[in-house]
């Protein structure tokens, strides 16, 4: 019998030091994008997907997340005693998202060990793992995407992405062969191999593993007997290479335009791209982005 994924987890505690000074005192979850913080863009994919169940792994100086998706029970007095319904409305939609649950992960050990702390909430089922600093653009959300692939395949699948070999060395990267899916052989792969951050001239493709996974609770014990590699860290890759030698991975070529708003090109990019879809600011911020003179 085919089983659901109704839970998504979502490692929130690093320390966001490529936005310092602004993260000194905010996570880089809560960064502004256009006016919803970069978090909720994620967990709204991941609810438009289908999913039922939040887990964010959450560390000190977290708290603006929890409180962002709670009930702000003054707030919400004020707004309505003002006759704010607009406002009212889309304050109540953030804190009525989903079930949300947290995990503190008291020190930073890489993305395997954030995943490993999930382990209880998640029990004996399959849940999918969505890195907040990786905004995707679709028509249909990145992860139902993935979703309707494991529901035909139930095996691990990871999100993959064509980039430029100048910057394959940022990221995890597969090699694997095409798979027919739908009547396309160019969006499916079955992975034979997982490299992490490899130099460009020893990259197995231009193929890089992004911020979305589909993973099963086997996934645990592998993790949990991964040793620690640089800096100290249990890193998801090498847990996935393990697994590989025990099981078929896949690998997803998803359709839409990712962000990295991990950086702060990528953030800026996405800001300039999210403000000009927006009904209510694209077209004066468009009409002021052509007034520029630019050299």
């Amino acid at each position: 019998m085919k089983r659901k994924v109704r839970k998504a987890v979502f490692p929130a505690a690093g320390l966001g030091t490529r936005f310092l000074p602004a993260t000194k005192a905010q996570p880089k979850e809560m960064l502004p994008l256009v006016d919803k913080p970069l978090i909720q863009y994620v967990i709204e994919e991941a609810v438009d997907s289908g999913i039922e169940s939040i887990i964010i792994i959450t560390g000190r100086g977290k708290n603006a997340i929890e409180d962002h998706f709670d009930v702000s029970y003054e707030l919400e007095n004020l707004l309505s005693e003002q006759g704010k319904q607009d406002l009212l409305e889309t304050v109540q939609k953030v804190s009525n998202l989903a079930h949300i649950s947290y995990v503190r992960q008291k020190k930073a050990l890489g993305l395997g060990h954030a995943v490993l702390m999930a382990r209880e909430l998640v029990g004996d089922e399959p849940f999918a793992v969505m890195l907040g600093d990786d905004i995707i653009h679709a028509q249909t959300p990145c992860l139902r995407q993935m979703l309707d692939v494991y529901e035909a395949y139930s095996a691990p699948i990871v999100a993959i992405e064509e980039i430029p070999l100048e910057s394959i060395s940022q990221y995890g990267v597969i090699s694997g062969k095409p798979v027919d899916y739908n009547g396309t052989r160019d969006r499916l792969y079955k992975l034979d191999g997982l490299v992490e951050k490899p130099p460009k001239e020893a990259a197995p493709s231009n193929l890089a593993i992004i911020g979305r996974y589909i993973l099963e609770p086997e996934i645990f014990e592998v993790l949990a007997a991964t040793q620690a590699g640089a800096g100290g860290e249990i890193q998801l890759t090498d847990g996935l290479r393990t697994l590989l030698q025990q099981k078929g991975i896949y690998g997803w070529r998803f359709e839409g335009k990712r962000y990295d708003t991990g950086n702060k090109l990528g953030f800026l990019e996405a800001t300039v791209d999210f403000a000009l879809r927006r009904p209510d600011l694209g077209d004066a911020f468009r009409k002021y982005l052509k007034s520029l003179r630019l050299e």
